[in-house]
């Protein structure tokens, strides 16, 4: 069974651009390095410039336990952290 997976994420003001750059090298890092990787994608918030929503989609628990485990992923992810204005919100969710 897929799984979805919704990442609410703020980001400091002074560093969308940053952030924005190191998430688009990251989703080229999903994409190319977890193959039961459905989609990932960044979008930003219409309302609330520094809020962005990351939608993911894992075939199945197997492929959503690999994500993230390279060293490609977790350097520019590294990068990530520093942008952020708090922890993300991370919500589960069944395909139907």
């Amino acid at each position: 069974m897929a799984i979805g997976i919704i990442a609410t994420l703020k980001v400091q003001h002074d560093k969308v651009g940053e952030f924005e750059e190191a998430f688009k090298q990251l989703m080229a890092v999903v994409r190319n390095n977890e193959p039961g990787n459905n989609f990932y994608e960044l979008h930003r918030s219409r309302d609330e410039a520094d809020t962005y929503v990351v939608m993911e989609q894992y075939v199945d628990q197997a492929a959503l336990d690999l994500h993230g485990k390279s060293d490609e992923f977790k350097s520019v992810s590294a990068r990530l952290g520093g942008c952020l204005a708090g922890a993300p919100e991370i919500t589960f969710y069944d395909a139907v």
